[in-house]
């Protein structure tokens, strides 16, 4: 799956576009070495398909690469985090 990565200066959004839809992870850039997701959108026909947990991992793999933390404020990251124990050097 093709994940791609838009920033502006305070936040972004990874997107992924599969079967003619488009699902996304936004989030809030607080500091240089934090960041909080905030929402996490996937289309009803991507459902079940891994495309929310693509984009978790996605934002993680960002996060090791930068340096930085993330806050898990979107439900969805958030409950994905609690599964993901490996996943605590970079959430908070």
């Amino acid at each position: 799956m093709d994940i791609r990565s838009e920033e502006g200066v305070s936040g972004g959004r990874y997107a992924a576009e599969v079967e003619g839809h488009e699902a996304e992870m936004t989030y809030s850039r607080t500091s240089p070495k934090l960041v909080i997701i905030d929402h996490t959108a996937v289309p009803e026909s991507l459902r079940g398909k891994g495309v929310g947990q693509a984009l978790a991992l996605h934002a993680v793999e960002a996060a090791r690469t930068g340096g930085w933390k993330i806050i898990p404020l979107c439900p969805f990251f958030k409950a994905q985090a609690q599964r993901h124990p490996e996943w605590k050097d970079v959430v908070n």
